[in-house]
């Protein structure tokens, strides 16, 4: 369940970056930006004092990476959501995207609703995945193991793992997946990290992609 307004803290070193992008969603309510950060450095900080509920954040900084942010934060705050807010989307970004533990990935080509729309949905524990990088995301995960590897891996899941990470490719919250499957938060969360373990993915994101690419054959 979201608690609004979100609490979001801004991430990019372009100070007319980050100005555009509060005036163009300052309008929306559900929207709260508590802070921002110019790099790597101030971001961690910021993070650790505010505990904003989602962080928009880029990848260049010039201090690192905003992948090196993500990657800190999930060692120390795994209560805070990642959602990257970027221009360009290479193979090497979807890589690392998919590596580092973001909850989500937007191009800034989206409209300011769309934009609004991924931050509610990583604030409720969904992953999100611009459609221009969803491809470039399953490609990737085929290339890092055989068909016959990943089928094995598969295979390890029982019955009900399998409809609980169906459920997360279907974008639902742990809460929403143990309503449709009469479980309670926790039992679905132990499936899921069962699930993750046994698939050899860290996020839900790479569980979605994993899934699309081999579950459904």
């Amino acid at each position: 369940m979201v608690n609004y307004p979100i609490r979001v803290l801004l991430v990019d070193d372009h100070q007319i970056v980050r100005i555009g992008i509060k005036t163009a969603l300052g309008s929306f309510k559900q929207i709260e930006f508590v802070g921002e950060a110019a790099n790597c450095q101030e971001a961690l900080e910021e993070i650790a004092r505010l505990k904003p509920d989602v962080v928009l954040l880029d990848i260049r900084l010039p201090d690192g990476t905003g992948f090196d942010v993500c990657r800190q934060v999930r060692k120390h705050g795994p209560d805070t959501h990642i959602l990257f807010l970027t221009s360009f989307a290479d193979d090497g970004v979807v890589g690392e995207v998919l590596d580092c533990g973001a909850d989500g990935f937007i191009l800034k080509d989206n409209d300011p609703a769309g934009v609004v729309a991924a931050i509610e949905n990583v604030a409720s524990g969904r992953s999100v995945l611009d459609p221009a990088v969803t491809k470039r995301a399953l490609e990737m995960l085929k290339a890092q193991s055989t068909g016959a590897g990943a089928d094995h891996r598969m295979s390890l899941l029982s019955r009900q793992e399998l409809r609980v990470i169906a459920l997360v490719t279907q974008g639902k919250t742990n809460k929403e997946i143990g309503i449709e499957l009469s479980l309670s938060d926790k039992t679905v969360k132990n499936y899921l990290s069962n699930a993750m373990e046994k698939l050899q993915v860290g996020r839900r994101s790479q569980v979605a992609a994993f899934y699309v690419q081999y579950g459904q054959s």
